[in-house]
Formats: structure tokens, sequence, C-alpha cells
């Protein structure tokens, strides 16, 4: 395997790999100032160019960790040159690449997955067992939110890649997990939106808070709020759904304790993701609470390329997330509905 980037998703996907034993191998990496640091902190290659690192024969695979505005062009390449890729979410920054990428592996026989690793903590699949089960009965309204500082991103300076324009804005970056987690907890897709998109922090050209609702075509409605402009923390709102249905309610925090209520028994605590050291760099790399779902990802990931069943998103499943998002900024700029095709 490759990895393109080399910041704080690269070295989580590094460790990742580490942890595949003989079923995967990490030999080079490229990008980014830290490049030379990190291939040297894991004892691979690092390579001059992206180029450089697709046409390795040594490669199979390349993980995409680069900025999200370069996501189409690194993994076109490797696709081109016939590796799978991993992408991380979003996808891309625009539907016409999303579908240049998925057409790209779908011609060469060729893996494209997307990196949303909620799918591998604890509370979401707990979650989709119950809906399947019937717990909640049918879903009629859900509510997901990302509420966070901007100077919270995860153990790296995002800032300044963050504020090109080329990178969209924030819903784009913080709100496809959320998609990903309706989409595959309740096997519906969004059929139109409605979004109010702003910029509220001073000096930032691009949108920072989006709040929106979306039509699903099981019938259910749901709203979304995604920000980074808060002035402090808000536990528990950084990655959380709320899911009322005709026979209960899922109250789901991704990285806490998931909820569930209903007349029989009333609110309970049903299960628990353990918290996650994102204030302490280092530990995040190695704490079993954040690792676990990225170590079951890349093993998901590598199932897919032996022709196992994926639990990960496919290209399809960025494709989704790419496509709300960028029609509530345009039903926000355009100030009509927006309807999905």
């Amino acid at each position: 395997m490759g990895i393109t980037g080399s910041g704080y998703m690269a070295r989580t996907h590094a460790e990742s790999i580490l942890r595949l034993g003989s079923a995967g191998k990490l030999v080079a990496i490229w990008g980014g100032s830290r490049a030379p640091e990190l291939a040297a902190r894991f004892g691979v290659d690092c390579e001059a160019t992206v180029e450089a690192l697709a046409k390795r024969a040594d490669i199979d695979a390349i993980v995409v960790t680069t900025p999200q505005q370069v996501h189409a062009r690194d993994t076109l390449l490797a696709l081109e040159a016939g590796k799978h890729v991993l992408v991380e979410k979003p996808m891309a920054t625009t539907l016409s690449d999303c579908d240049r990428m998925v057409d790209a592996a779908a011609r060469r026989g060729l893996v494209l997955a997307v990196g949303y690793t909620l799918r591998f903590r604890v509370n979401a699949p707990r979650a989709k067992e119950l809906i399947a089960a019937g717990a909640i009965g049918r879903v009629l309204t859900m509510h997901y939110s990302m509420i966070r500082r901007m100077d919270d991103n995860f153990g790296g300076n995002k800032l300044a890649w963050m504020n090109a324009p080329e990178a969209v804005g924030f819903v784009l970056d913080g709100l496809p997990h959320g998609i990903d987690m309706i989409r595959w907890l309740t096997g519906a897709e969004a059929r139109t939106v409605a979004g109010f998109s702003r910029t509220f922090l001073p000096g930032r050209p691009v949108e920072d808070s989006t709040v929106g609702v979306i039509e699903l075509s099981n019938g259910a409605i749901c709203s979304v709020n995604v920000t980074n402009a808060a002035a402090g923390p808000y536990p528990g709102e950084e990655a959380r759904l709320s899911m009322i249905g005709s026979a209960g309610i899922i109250d789901l925090n991704a990285f806490g304790d998931m909820h569930l209520s209903d007349r029989a028994e009333g609110w309970r605590v049903i299960s628990s993701q353990p918290p996650v050291p994102f204030a302490d760099p280092d530990a995040a790399f190695t704490a079993v609470e954040r690792m676990q779902a990225f170590w079951d990802q890349m093993k998901s990931f590598v199932d897919g390329i032996n022709g196992k069943p994926m639990q990960m998103g496919t290209g399809a499943d960025g494709r989704a997330g790419v496509a709300v998002s960028l029609a509530l900024l345009a039903s926000s700029r355009e100030h009509r509905l927006i309807t999905l095709t």
C-alpha cells in the first residue's frame, strides 16, 4: 500500500495498515511537508511525486488523505495506474469528479472505497441492527448535528487548506459522515433539500455554517446543523444523529452514549462508544477507543480487494454525501428547493 498526504489522517491510516500483518504492508508515502518524517517513522520510502507513487509496481492500493480539493486528482491517478483506492471523505468537491472516479474504478475493475469510519464504531452498527429489527418502527424524522470550533481540527492545522475557495466549505467536510449514517441506517436516499448557508467567522472566505432540511425516499424528513463557527466545545454534538420512529427513538452520539426510548421501557443507554482522546494527538494514534474503527475499516478495504463482502462506503456512497452537501449550498445560494437525481 501507499499513502498520499502526511498529516493526521495519513498517520492514522499508516498505523491501521500496520495492524494488517501479513494481509497488507505500507511501502511508500507522498505529499506534504511532513512526508519525509512520516515515511521515516514507518520505515518506508518517501516518493517525490504522486505520479511516482501511483506507478510503483510494488503497490496494489493507495490511501488518499490529501486535502479534499485534490482527492479527485490523486484518486484518478491511482485508479488509472491500476491501484485500488481508499479515499478520505469528502470523496471530491464536485459531482463530475465523483462520477469520473466511479467510472474509472468500474472500467478497471478496481475497488473505490470512501472513509466513513462511523460505520465501524460501536453505536452506528448497533443502531442499524435495532432499526432492521423494528425497534423504533418506521423512521419518521431525524436530526444530525456536527458543531465544532474553528480550531477543533483533530490534531492538525487544517485552517489553511480549509479556507481555500477550492475546499468549498465546512458543510462538505462535516456533513458527509451524517449523510452516510442516514443512508446506511435506513436504506433511504436523499431526494429534495433546502438549505441556508452562512459565513460567520471573520476573514473566512468560504461557508462555515449550514442548516438544512432533507426529504428522503422513504418519506422521512431530516434536519441538519453543521458548523465550525462555535465559540467553544459542545460535548455530545460533534457527530450526533437523533431518529424519531413510529414505535421509539434512537439518540446516537457517535463519540459517546446511544439511547433508546419507547413507551415500554422509557429512556435508557443501550451502547456506548468509549471516549476518543482528540486532545492528545499522539494518544489518538494508538488509543483503541479511536483506532479500532480505522483498523476494522482497513481490514474491510482489504476484504473488498480480495473479493469478499465489504462494509466500507463505496464510490456511490461517497458521491451521495457530496451531492447533498453541494445541494444545500446551491439551495441557499439560489433560494429554492433542490431535487437530487
